[in-house]
């Protein structure tokens, strides 16, 4: 197994653009390579099995927990789980490029404090909760129950800005994906 790999975590309450920071940074930067991450939930839109997720049971995601397989998990929201697989890491890293995460808040800082040393943790902040919202409920993809539980959510996760590396503000999306670009360019230099 190889040590001397790099992780890019990026982490955002949902809506705050972080997705869209990181496919921005994918393209640009040809060391990096996604991390998909294992959910219990179903495929959203056009998503696409091992490339945006790997899509798995509960009953499998237990299984593979009870196994430590993960080097991260968590019931995100009630019955839903995410979690990094520790063969998703080695994979890459095995390719000798550097991982990089499109992972919720308190996901971010388990893998922050677990490699770290060799993990860049960036929060995304939103310019306020009211653009989160309307953000959120622009995507017209959940029920109203489930915009609340996300809303209540960002408000919790914002809290833990502080704790991560560097915070970068998502005003203008063109703006926030330069100095991403900026920041990790500079991560990987050292």
């Amino acid at each position: 197994m190889s040590h001397n790999g790099k992780l890019i975590i990026f982490s955002a309450p949902s809506g705050a653009g972080k997705t869209t920071i990181v496919q921005h940074l994918l393209k640009k930067i040809p060391e990096l390579e996604f991390s998909v991450s294992a959910t219990t939930r179903k495929p959203r839109g056009d998503e696409e099995e091992g490339k945006d997720y790997y899509f798995i049971t509960k009953q499998e995601f237990l299984h593979r927990i009870a196994k430590k397989q993960f080097v991260e998990f968590e019931e995100v929201y009630s019955g839903t789980f995410y979690g990094t697989l520790r063969t998703e890491i080695e994979r890459i890293w095995s390719h000798g490029k550097t991982v990089i995460f499109d992972i919720d808040v308190e996901g971010g800082l388990h893998l922050k404090r677990k490699y770290d040393g060799s993990a860049l943790a960036v929060f995304v902040q939103p310019p306020s909760l009211e653009v989160l919202k309307e953000r959120l409920a622009g995507r017209g993809t959940d029920t109203h129950d489930k915009l609340q539980e996300r809303f209540e959510k960002a408000a919790k996760e914002l809290n833990y800005a502080p704790e991560f590396d560097i915070i970068l503000k998502n005003h203008d999306l063109q703006t926030a994906c330069e100095e991403a670009e900026e920041l990790v360019k500079n991560f990987l230099k050292n």
